[in-house]
């Protein structure tokens, strides 16, 4: 009788921030297999006790620095406002821990930079929650241009038209120190992000911005950006948080050859010249994706995309294989809202950096 090879013991998780996509993380902890949420570390005393109380975590804090040093603690999930991502992702990184970072990895390409060479020079992986790209239609539509099924590309651009009630604004979100932006930053850079994976990072940029709706904020409620990729490809980008009721997220890439939507994680069309016989699987297994639309309020989205990306951690960890989006990756994403935001303060083309 062969001994079955022991079970790797699971990783120990902790999360800093206990908001509304804290929750997202300790679900997706719970769930992924291989592995358990041991620690959270939150700002309000009562707040993160009831955090970890309600979850069944053994370990709470007010101090970043005491959950990073735990020795149970491999892996340390960012669930903190945007603009406060970088100095506990340090801490971690600094700790020899492994970090998960919410979208986006920080406000500016600086900041993001100095993530990733802290994670470089600790020799410690460093991932960003972009779970759209684990959707099976936006992994058939990446793989379909990487086997060149579009042929030249003519058009790739990105549509976020999405709702969000005053009071959503009531707190640090859109503001320009913790936000870093409105409606591209915080809505629109999962389908950023998306657009820049399929069709490469643009050369040039120019953006506008406005104010339509919601007029108390610091940032943009709207924003309108005119694209040209190196392959000489034109494109779009508009995102607002002003639209009621708020329409899916869509994605398009039009090509010679072929062109495809992709409206949230499935697919509205899909034609190409030159058929394949897996086109049809390939529409069914997009219309069975599970991770929700935020396009009318941020607590629509599933923790489904959360639970890909804790495994592909895991896995990551284990196997030694590179992660599915790294801090590399997602930066790009943050160097093209940044690039729209300048060409609209300088009224002038920008080339993301």
């Amino acid at each position: 009788m062969i001994a079955e090879e022991p079970k790797a013991p699971p990783l120990g998780f902790g999360i800093v921030g206990t908001g509304m996509i804290a929750g997202f993380h300790a679900r997706a902890i719970a769930e992924a297999g291989g592995a358990r949420l041991t620690g959270v570390a939150g700002r309000s005393e009562t707040g993160t006790r009831q955090f970890a109380e309600t979850r069944g975590v053994p370990f709470w804090t007010t101090r970043i620095e005491d959950l990073v040093a735990r020795p149970d603690v491999q892996v340390v999930c960012i669930a903190t406002p945007s603009g406060f991502h970088l100095d506990p992702a340090l801490a971690a990184i600094r700790a020899g821990k492994h970090v998960i970072v919410e979208k986006p990895l920080e406000i500016t390409v600086e900041r993001v930079d100095e993530m990733i060479h802290a994670a470089d020079s600790a020799g410690v992986r460093l991932a960003a929650i972009f779970q759209s790209r684990f959707g099976a239609g936006a992994k058939a539509v990446k793989a379909a241009v990487d086997a060149g099924r579009f042929g030249r590309l003519v058009l790739a651009s990105a549509y976020v038209k999405w709702h969000r009630k005053p009071d959503y604004y009531r707190g640090w979100k859109g503001t320009l120190a913790i936000d870093g932006g409105g409606a591209l930053m915080n809505q629109g850079i999962h389908a950023v992000d998306l657009l820049q994976w399929f069709a490469g990072l643009p050369a040039e940029v120019f953006g506008r911005t406005a104010r339509r709706v919601h007029t108390d904020i610091e940032a943009e409620d709207t924003v309108t950006a005119a694209l040209r990729f190196p392959s000489g490809a034109l494109g779009s980008i508009e995102a607002t948080t002003a639209a009621y009721p708020g329409w899916a997220r869509r994605i398009e890439i039009c090509g010679e050859n072929g062109s495809v939507a992709l409206e949230d994680d499935g697919i509205a069309r899909w034609e190409f010249r030159v058929p394949d016989p897996g086109d049809t699987a390939i529409c069914q297994a997009a219309a069975a994706e599970k991770m929700g639309s935020g396009s009318a309020a941020p607590d629509q989205i599933s923790h489904h995309g959360h639970l890909l990306q804790i495994r592909d951690m895991i896995e990551s960890v284990r196997s030694g294989r590179p992660l599915a989006v790294d801090g590399r990756a997602a930066r790009n994403g943050v160097a093209l809202v940044r690039a729209v935001y300048e060409s609209a303060a300088k009224n002038r083309p920008v080339a993301p950096g």
